[in-house]
Parts: C-alpha cells; sequence; structure tokens
C-alpha cells in the first residue's frame, strides 16, 4: 500500500510537470558494465586496453575521479542503483547465490560464519525504473539483472520492455551464440552476445514512443568470466603484449589469494574492446537519431576489475585488490555522466561519489520530485555538475561475507581524506590514506587512535541505524586455516603464473569454446 500510494503520488505530480514540460525532458541512457574497474579504462591510465568510444564519453561530460560502486561484488551494487540504498540498508550484502552461514564458514575456513541475505530486490522500493515510469518514461532494459528469479525480473520493478535480465550473473553458453538465456532469444550460432546487446538497444530507441522521453538501461554481461574472444582480436592483443614483453612474476600473494599485477591478457582486452565497440555504436545512434543532445548518459561499472579469483584477468595496480576485496581496487570504479547543457565537457570532479546517487540525480536532471525516503542514502549531483558543491559526507560499505576472490568479512566507512575498514574475523580496524598512500600499504590505526575510533563508532551508529546483520562466530573454527591458505596460495601462484603466461605463446589454442564460432566482434 505504501509503494502504491508513493507512485501514485508520483504520477500526480509528474503529469502535471509532463503537461508543461514534456519537450524539456531529458532522456536517459545508463551504461553498466559488470566487473569493470577504474583501471580498465584507457581514459584512467590503462596502457593495454583499448577504449575509445568510453575515453570520448568520460571527456564528453563530468568524470568524477572518486567514484565508488556501493560493494565489491555485483549484486548488491546493483540494487543500490535501482533503490538509491547502501546494500546495509536494503539488504541484499553478496551476489545472488553466494553460500551463507556454516556452510561457507567451513568452506572458507573461516572464524565467522556469513550472514544471511535477501535474493530478491525488495518490491516494497520504488525503483528507478519505477519512478521515472511514472513520471513519463518509456523504460528498457537489456543484459545482466541479477536481482531476483522470476517474480523479480525487469519487468516486476518498473522496465516497460526486458532483454536477456533474469536471475543469472554470467553469460550462460558464453558470449557468443549459441547462449542459454530464457529473455533473450539466442541468435545465429557465433553472434556476439555483446554486440547483440547493443542491438536491442539500438533497435529500442529507433523505435521508441516518440511521445515518451525514454530510460534506455543497458547492463553488458560483460567483462564477466568466461572471458572469450574472437582469434583475431586474441592476435591483435597478443601481439602488443609481445612488443613489450612482462618479465618476472604477473601474481603476488596479498593475504590470501594471488593477485595479479599486470596487464597483458590478449583475451581479457579484447572482451573490452567488444564492449567499447558497443557503446560506440548506442552512441553513434543517438547522433544519428539526434538525440544525443536530449539525452544524459551515465556510464559505470558495478565493482572493480577482477584482479584475483574467478578468471584473475587485470590489474588494478596502482590501487590494491581487486573485485572481491575491501581495498581501493574492489570498490573504485568508472563514474561518468554526459549531461548536454548542464555540465562542460571534460570537466573532472574530486567529490566522493557512489552508485546511491544516480537515483535522486536523474530524478533531478528529469525536473521531477526527489524521493528522499526511498533514496535515503544517495544525493543528487546535479549540483556538482553544475560547477557547484555538495556537502561533504560519510560513504558506507558492508560485506559481511567471504568473497570468491579472497575478500574479508568487514565493513568501510571513507570520510574526507581517511578510510576504515573494519574485521569482523577478529575486530581490528584498519586506517588509510588513499589520497597520500594509494595502495594502501601504511596502516595508520597505531598512529592515529583517536580518529581511527572516531571513525569506527560513527560506521558502527551508521551499520545500527540500518539494522545491519553482522557475521556470528562459527564454533567450527579450526585455527591452523591461516597457515593452511597460504600454503594452497603459494601452490596456485605457481600454476597461475604458468597459465597465464601460455596465453601468449605464438599458436596457443584455448578450450574449443572460448573462441565460440570465430565471429567477428564488431
Amino acid at each position: 500500500m505504501k509503494k502504491f500510494f508513493q507512485i501514485t503520488m508520483i504520477v500526480m505530480v509528474a503529469g502535471v510537470q509532463l503537461s508543461l514540460f514534456a519537450a524539456k525532458k531529458p532522456n536517459f541512457l545508463f551504461v553498466l558494465v559488470d566487473d569493470y574497474g577504474i583501471m580498465d579504462v584507457g581514459v584512467e591510465g590503462s596502457e593495454f586496453y583499448q577504449t575509445p568510444n568510453i575515453d570520448k564519453l568520460a571527456n564528453s561530460g563530468m568524470r568524477f575521479t572518486r567514484g565508488y560502486a556501493t560493494c565489491r561484488v555485483c549484486s548488491p551494487s546493483r540494487a543500490s542503483i535501482m533503490t538509491g540504498k547502501y546494500p546495509a540498508r536494503h539488504g541484499i550484502t553478496d551476489w545472488i547465490g553466494a553460500s551463507v552461514g556454516a556452510k561457507m564458514a567451513k568452506a572458507k575456513k573461516g572464524c565467522v560464519m556469513p550472514t544471511e541475505y535477501l535474493h530478491n530486490l525488495p518490491k516494497e522500493d520504488v525503483t528507478l525504473a519505477e519512478a521515472l515510469k511514472a513520471g513519463g518514461y518509456a523504460t528498457f532494459f537489456t543484459g545482466k539483472w541479477h536481482l531476483g528469479g522470476e517474480g523479480s525480473w525487469p519487468t516486476d520493478h518498473g522496465f516497460d520492455i526486458n532483454k536477456g535480465g533474469w536471475h543469472v550473473g554470467s553469460p550462460i553458453g558464453g558470449y557468443f551464440a549459441p547462449w542459454k538465456n530464457p529473455n533473450l532469444e539466442s541468435g545465429q550460432d557465433g553472434e556476439p552476445l555483446t554486440q547483440r546487446l547493443a542491438n536491442e538497444t539500438i533497435n529500442f530507441i529507433k523505435n521508441r514512443d516518440r511521445n515518451k522521453p525514454f530510460l534506455a538501461y543497458l547492463s553488458f554481461y560483460a567483462v564477466h568470466g568466461p572471458i572469450q574472444c574472437s582469434h583475431e582480436h586474441w592476435k591483435k592483443y597478443r601481439d602488443i603484449a609481445a612488443k613489450n614483453p612482462h618479465r618476472g612474476d604477473r601474481f603476488k600473494i596479498d593475504r590470501t589469494l594471488p593477485v595479479r599485477q599486470v596487464q597483458d591478457n590478449p583475451v581479457y582486452a579484447a572482451l573490452i574492446e567488444n564492449m567499447d565497440s558497443a557503446v560506440g555504436r548506442v552512441m553513434e545512434c543517438l547522433k544519428e537519431q539526434g538525440l544525443d543532445e536530449n539525452t544524459i548518459v551515465l556510464f559505470t561499472g558495478d565493482n572493480g576489475g577482477v584482479s584475483s579469483g574467478d578468471s584473475f584477468s587485470t590489474s588494478m595496480l596502482p590501487y590494491r585488490g581487486g573485485k572481491g576485496r575491501q581495498w581501493e581496487g574492489g570498490i573504485r570504479v568508472p563514474f561518468y555522466i554526459k549531461a548536454p547543457g548542464v555540465t562542460k565537457a571534460g570537466t573532472l570532479c574530486g567529490s566522493i561519489v557512489t552508485g546511491v546517487d544516480f537515483f535522486p540525480t536523474m530524478l533531478d536532471l528529469a525536473g521531477l520530485d526527489l524521493m528522499p525516503k526511498q533514496h535515503v542514502d544517495g544525493v543528487s549531483l546535479k549540483p556538482l555538475l553544475q560547477g557547484d558543491k555538495i556537502a561533504e559526507r560519510a560513504v558506507f560499505w558492508h560485506y559481511p561475507h567471504y568473497g570468491n576472490q579472497g575478500g574479508e568479512p568487514s565493513s568501510i566507512i571513507i570520510k574526507g581524506d581517511y578510510k576504515l575498514i573494519h574485521y569482523y574475523e577478529d575486530g581490528r580496524n584498519e586506517l588509510y590514506r588513499p589520497g597520500k598512500d594509494i595502495g594502501e600499504q601504511k596502516n595508520l590505526a597505531g598512529s592515529e587512535p583517536e580518529r581511527t575510533d572516531a571513525l569506527w563508532k560513527e560506521l558502527d551508529a551508521f551499520l545500527e541505524s540500518c539494522g545491519a546483520k553482522r557475521p556470528l562466530p562459527f564454533d567450527g573454527y579450526d585455527p591452523a586455516w591461516v597457515e593452511q591458505k597460504k600454503q594452497q596460495s603459494i601452490k596456485r601462484k605457481a600454476g597461475l603464473e604458468k597459465s597465464h603466461a601460455v596465453i601468449l605463446n605464438e599458436g596457443w589454442q584455448p578450450n574449443k569454446n572460448w573462441w565460440g564460432s570465430m565471429a567477428t566482434q564488431d
């Protein structure tokens, strides 16, 4: 009833606004890339990956240099974009499908049991799509959803059209047709999935209802594993890497697992190029349709790049860690907004911004009333886009789980120049100053006890206010696990060094499923 009342009020207000300002309402293109960290973009400093279309987009509006996902893994971040709430508040604190409790604690040989979490986007929340739809927008979704099973798909949360969104978080069947997806019919053998999602978005834009502004939400499955590409694109990046071959180890042990230190995986680079090409095609469609000056484009990733665990594809250096981990490499993401007529091209912004801010920002840019009781944790970034300021604030993360990539159960607060990480296994706090220590190597907790205590109290109070679930001790904990995990990691590192070097050998042949049908990517 509460949700019905909220939407009804939006419709009543929006009806008046639409009659007066319909012609001025902007369209929105929201581009979300899976597992796409800050250092996977050329404009952010990668010298190996080629992303000319994303670079152009970043430079055509505002590039936020301190942009964060709200979680180190996907589903919680995606729910935050949809609801304007932190994971600690909306309740989806891990990727949907991850094990919890004693089962996960035993598997990870951990001393705490990861908490339960929601497996569907809460129906009582008014989503970003529902709010815009009530405001007169046509709403379209394509790609990865991973926010619940049947009954909690995109069309159950405000999207008129869903092409490919379901409960699964990876491309079942791979990146070349035939794939397996109940909401996206497979194309001819060899059709690239990433380009198909771009085609669906382009078709929507071309065939849209011209009496309505639109939200086109393009949510790539790329660059999530399994990493795949065509043979010619592997060769392109293999040859680039061969011109400046890496010497020494590609991995180093960081607490629990080997972490990649080098960007030279040609398959991953090709997967990124394919995604970048798809972004460029959609942007070109907007221009051809005469919509580029009336469409606000928002671009981001849902967590850091995969430097450890999964496919061990990339490196987030100079940031520490990557997907699943509590350091900057796990949560810093590309965060770009192109807002014609609002923001000057090529503008940089150093304010801290996160995924919860998209909801109020888009409502504000659409001329719709904000919904502070819904997007309670987000703030509108419109003042920043206009060259003004927003109030300084603390931002929060809560991940009471063990990650597949070696992440430890912990919560985080960042306020100003300082970042505090609280660990649930032993209750310790780490304090870093990323602006001066970008690799988070110097723990300041011992030298700045008062600041550490104050930040922990603020973080603890936030978690308490949200009713956040915290891990409980695991009775089956074996203290010998620390040394055992260390030895396992050392053994795994040797195998990774070998397998990742082999990928660069001339004439390398992967598992036959990786090449798909040898289809071209663009």
